[in-house]
């Protein structure tokens, strides 16, 4: 499992989405970037379905995932 601690794009408040991790300041869980990019979704279109997010926000966890796996980007 992935370390979210040092993301500043994403939070995590006890009580809100279960204690999800979290957009930040939005409440669309961290989780569905990934399930919709696995169900062939773009990023366009993930941003276009959760308007809260932004692409600044999801570039940030996507390097953090690329960096926190070892993965070139």
């Amino acid at each position: 499992m992935l370390d979210w601690n040092d993301c500043p794009a994403v939070e995590r408040i006890p009580g809100k989405v279960s204690g999800e991790w979290l957009f930040r300041s939005t409440r669309v869980p961290v989780r569905a970037l990934f399930e919709n990019l696995e169900g062939g979704a773009s990023v366009a279109e993930f941003l276009e379905w959760f308007p809260g997010v932004t692409r600044e926000q999801v570039d940030a966890v996507l390097e953090h995932t690329s960096r926190s796996l070892g993965v070139s980007a």
